[in-house]
C-alpha cells in the first residue's frame, strides 16, 4: 500500500499547496523518504536531453511546494529545506494558491513553445497535476472548516531527517525545526497556535463542514504516540539540543487538544459522507477513470467469482494441513492459528523474500536488482498513521542510493484507544503475497526502477497516483500466485477479494447505500479480516482517504485489459518478462497514457524482434 492522502499533512487545510502535498503524499511519500545516503540502492542511468529538460521544468512545481511545505518537499528530495517548517501564517490559502496558479501558467507558457513531443507530454502532465490541486483545494476551502493533526504532522516533519538512510551530517537541522514548530526561533509562532488561528478565523461559518467526528477521535486518542515518537527518534539518534523544544511542543499539543475538544470536537459531524464534488475529486485524484455504477459493477461480479474460487481452494488447503474444516473462512481461520511473534516475524519475511526473488528469476517475470530488499516492523507512531501494511518509497529527486522499505505494522488503535492486535500478516500463508506487494515484483521494485530507468520527475511524481502504484501491485500479486503453495494462493485471493470489497463498499458508504455495519460484517465474515484490520478498512474509507481504497481494482483491471491486447496482438512472440519491464521502466503513467506507450512502442519493437529471429 502506498496510503493515498496520508495524514501527512491533514487535507481539511484549506491551502492550495497543502493539498497538493497530499496529493503527492498519495503518489507515494509514505511516510518520510530518506534523503541523503551512503549508497547501496538503485543507481539511477544518464538521463537522455529530454529528460532532463522536462526535469527542469518540473522545478517550477517543486519551489511552489518546497516554498509553503518544505519538509515534505525534502521528502521527494528537494535539497536545502532541511531546517524549515510548513507555512501556516495569515492568507496561506491564498498565497499557497497563488502559487500554484502562477507555476501551472508558467507551465503552460513552456508547453506552447515546446517541439519536443515527450517533453510537451511531461509538461501537460504537470499542468493537469497544477489544475487537480487547486480544484480540490477551493472545494476543500468551499466546504471544509480547517481542521489539522498538529502532532502527526510534526512528527513526520520529524521522521523525515531522523531516518537510518539520512546523512548523519543532515540530522543535527532537526532541532531548528522543532524550534520551529515550538515557535522559539524569531519570527515564528507555535505551528499549534497557528492552526488554531487558521481554523478560528472560519470557525464562525456554519455552511462549513465540520471534521467527521470518528476522526477527531481517533486523532486525539493517537496524539500521545507521535509525542512519543518523537521522543525516541531524537533519543536513538542521540540529538544534541533537542529537549527544550520538545518539552514546549508537549505542553503545546496538549492544549491543542483541549482546544479540539472544547470547540472542533463540537462542530463535528456524525455522518462522514463527503459532498459530492469533493468525493468526485477524490476518486479523479486516485486516478479512478471508471464510471462509479460501472466500479461498483464490475467489483461486485468479482468479489462473487473471488469467493467462488476460495471455496473450491479451500479442501485442498485443508487436505494438506489435515484440518476437518473445508469453508474457506474457516480454512482460514486455521491458517490464522499459527501466528509468527517477536523477532521469528521479520526473520520469517526475509526468507520469503529470499523465496519469491528464486521464483522470480527461474519464470522469467521481471527483472531482478542485484541488491538486497529492506524491511522493518512500524515504530507505534507510525503504526498509528499507517495501520496498514505499506512501501516507504526511496528519495525520488536525486537519489543516491537510498532505497525502499517494506514496512509492516502489528496493531491498530480503536475507538476509546483499544489496542487491536493484527493477526493478517503474521502468519506463513499471507507473507506470500503480501510480500509479492509491498516488496518484489511490488511497489519496491516499482520504486527502484523509476530511479534506475530515469524516468522523468514528471512520470515520477506528478503523474503518479494512486490506480497507476497499486494496481501494478496487485498485478505483481497476480503474477505471484501460480507459484506459490496452495496455502498462499488461498491467502492471495482473499486479498484480491477485499480489493474488490473495497471498490464497492468505498462509493457504497460515500453515496449511502452501504452502511458501516454492512462494510464491518463483510470484511469480517466474507474477507475474514481481524478486527483491527477491519476497523482501519472502514476508516480509509469513510475518513482517512475517501475514494483511494477502489484504486487497486480500478488499476488492476486496466492492466490486465492492457496486457490482453498486448497478447493478442504479439499471439507466440508475447515475452512476459519483456513486458513487465517495459511497464516499470514507463514510470507511473495513468492507465491511458501507458497504453498508448504499450500499442506504439512496445508492440511494434516486440514485433521487430520476432522478425529478426525469424527472418522475415
Amino acid at each position: 500500500m502506498i496510503f493515498a492522502r496520508t495524514s501527512l499533512v491533514p487535507r481539511r487545510c484549506g491551502a492550495a499547496t497543502l493539498a497538493a502535498v497530499l496529493a503527492l503524499a498519495a503518489l507515494g511519500a509514505l511516510p518520510a523518504a530518506a534523503q541523503t545516503s551512503t549508497g547501496g540502492g538503485p543507481k539511477p542511468t544518464a538521463a537522455p536531453a529530454w529528460i532532463a529538460r522536462s526535469n527542469d521544468h518540473a522545478q517550477v512545481m517543486l519551489q511552489a511546494l518546497s516554498k509553503y511545505v518544505p519538509e515534505f518537499a525534502g521528502q521527494f528530495g528537494v535539497e536545502g529545506v532541511d531546517d524549515q517548517i510548513s507555512d501556516l501564517k495569515p492568507k496561506i490559502a491564498e498565497r499557497s494558491r497563488k502559487s500554484l496558479v502562477d507555476a501551472r501558467s508558467e507551465l503552460q507558457k513552456r508547453a506552447a513553445a515546446e517541439k519536443d513531443a515527450l517533453v510537451k507530454q511531461d509538461l501537460d502532465i504537470m499542468i493537469q497535476a497544477a489544475s487537480d490541486f487547486i480544484a480540490d483545494a477551493d472545494a476543500q476551502q468551499k466546504y471544509l472548516l480547517p481542521y489539522f493533526n498538529v502532532a502527526e504532522t510534526t512528527f513526520f516533519g520529524v521522521r523525515a531527517l531522523l531516518d537510518e538512510q539520512v546523512d548523519a551530517s543532515r540530522r543535527p537541522a532537526v532541532v531548528t525545526r522543532l524550534k520551529r514548530y515550538a515557535g522559539l526561533e524569531t519570527g515564528y509562532e507555535p505551528f499549534s497556535k497557528l492552526a488554531m488561528d487558521r481554523t478560528r478565523e472560519r470557525l464562525a461559518n456554519r455552511e462549513l463542514l465540520g471534521p467527521v467526528k470518528a476522526e477527531v477521535e481517533k486523532n486525539l486518542v493517537t496524539c500521545q504516540k507521535y509525542v512519543d515518537g518523537i521522543g525516541q527518534l531524537c533519543q536513538k539518534f542521540q540529538i544534541a539540543g533537542y529537549e527544550a523544544p520538545y518539552a514546549a511542543l508537549k505542553q503545546q499539543f496538549a492544549a491543542y487538544d483541549d482546544f479540539v475538544r472544547k470547540e472542533i470536537m463540537p462542530r463535528a459531524r456524525e455522518d462522514f459522507r463527503q459532498p459530492p464534488e469533493l468525493y468526485t475529486l477524490a476518486l479523479r485524484q486516485s486516478g479512478i477513470d471508471m464510471p462509479v455504477d460501472e466500479l461498483q459493477s464490475r467489483a461486485k461480479t468479482s468479489f462473487a467469482e473471488i469467493r467462488t474460487q476460495m471455496q473450491v481452494l479451500a479442501p485442498t488447503v485443508a487436505k494438506q494441513k489435515g484440518y476437518t474444516v473445508t469453508d474457506y473462512r474457516a480454512v482460514i481461520a486455521e491458517l490464522k492459528k499459527d501466528q509468527l511473534t517477536g523477532d521469528a516475524i521479520l526473520t520469517h519475511y526475509q526468507g520469503r523474500i529470499k523465496d519469491l526473488e528464486a521464483i522470480i528469476r527461474r519464470e522469467r517475470i521481471v527483472t531482478l536488482p542485484a541488491r538486497e530488499m529492506r524491511m522493518r516492523i512500524a515504530s507505534e507512531a507510525e503504526a498509528a498513521a499507517t495501520p496498514a501494511p505499506n512501501m516507504h518509497p526511496p528519495r525520488m529527486i536525486g537519489n543516491t542510493g537510498e532505497m525502499g522499505e517494506f514496512v509492516l505494522p502489528l496493531r491498530n488503535q480503536g475507538a476509546g484507544g483499544k489496542e487491536m492486535q493484527l493477526d493478517d500478516f503474521t502468519f506463513a500463508a499471507d507473507s506470500w503475497t503480501l510480500t509479492a506487494h509491498e516488496g518484489r515484483p511490488g511497489h519496491e521494485l516499482q520504486f527502484a526502477a523509476n530511479i534506475e530507468h530515469g524516468v522523468s520527475l514528471a512520470r515520477t511524481l506528478f503523474a503518479m497516483n494512486s490506480t497507476n502504484v497499486e494496481g501494478w501491485a496487485l498485478y505483481a500479486e497476480a503474477e505471484m500466485l501460480p507459484y506459490e503453495p496452495a496455502d498462499g494462493q488461498l491467502c492471495a485471493l482473499q486479498n484480491r477479494l477485499l480489493r474488490a470489497a473495497r471498490a464497492f463498499l468505498d462509493p457504497g458508504l460515500q453515496t449511502g447505500t452501504v452502511t458501516k455495519e454492512e462494510a464491518y460484517r463483510i470484511l469480517r465474515e466474507d474477507v475474514c479480516l481481524s478486527e483491527g484490520m477491519a476497523n482501519q478498512e472502514v476508516e480509509r474509507y469513510t475518513f482517512r482517504a475517501p475514494g483511494q481504497a477502489p484504486s487497486y481494482f480500478c488499476g488492476y483491471s486496466r492492466l490486465l485489459e492492457i496486457r490482453t491486447d498486448a497478447e493478442r496482438l504479439l499471439g507466440h512472440d508475447f515475452d512476459r518478462m519483456a513486458f513487465n519491464d517495459f511497464i516499470l521502466s514507463q514510470g507511473m503513467l495513468p492507465p491511458k497514457v501507458l497504453s498508448k506507450a504499450v500499442f506504439e512502442d512496445f508492440v511494434p519493437a516486440q514485433k521487430a524482434v520476432a522478425a529478426r529471429k525469424t527472418g522475415h
